[in-house]
């Protein structure tokens, strides 16, 4: 069986390099967030972006455990990402839903993540990569899933990829979307 995580963290590896600049828009339990500190190395710097304050907690802990010092946590959303990222990035993370352990009526929204996009795209640097992952198994994740995919069908493909990644006989199970700067 194909395991889209796996998967995904192949696309991240073909595009992260020692002293890059990564951003996790949506930190979570700090997973993510851990994998990008690891592969930026210490002269590579990872953002990380989460609204609730146990998600900052549970990121810290496992970043100071493992002894990663590269990071930045932002208790922001990340439709704020413009205001504390200032240069491009080369790698960045959306691991949609709700906070795995959390509340699962607080789940990220549609017009956040719809604007945390078109801000990421832009902040891009070329070659650089933005994974999205995305679980329409509740009512916001299928909405907020067909509105990225409406929205990032009509990017200039000259510029941009956009590819999406799914289990064509699980129409329930989460995909993800990878964005590629040319």
């Amino acid at each position: 069986m194909v395991d889209l995580m796996a998967l995904e963290k192949s696309f991240l590896s073909a595009h992260i390099f020692e002293g890059c600049t990564a951003v996790d828009f949506t930190m979570g339990n700090g997973h993510d967030t851990l994998f990008l500190c690891e592969h930026v190395g210490k002269n590579g710097k990872v953002y990380a972006f989460d609204i609730q304050q146990q998600a900052l907690e549970n990121t810290e802990k496992r970043l100071s455990e493992a002894g990663m010092s590269n990071y930045e946590l932002i208790l922001a959303s990340h439709s704020r990402v413009d205001e504390f990222v200032k240069e491009k990035f080369d790698v960045g993370v959306f691991n949609l839903g709700y906070l795995p352990g959390g509340d699962k009526s607080r789940t990220t929204l549609r017009e956040t993540t719809l604007e945390a996009v078109d801000k990421a795209i832009s902040l891009l640097a070329d070659h650089g990569i933005v994974l999205i992952a995305v679980y329409p198994g509740h009512a916001e994740g299928e909405i907020e899933g067909k509105l990225l995919l409406e929205k990032l069908a009509s990017l200039d493909r000259r510029k941009i990829c956009v590819s999406r990644f799914n289990i064509v006989n699980s129409p329930a199970s989460p995909f993800f979307i990878a964005v590629e700067k040319k």
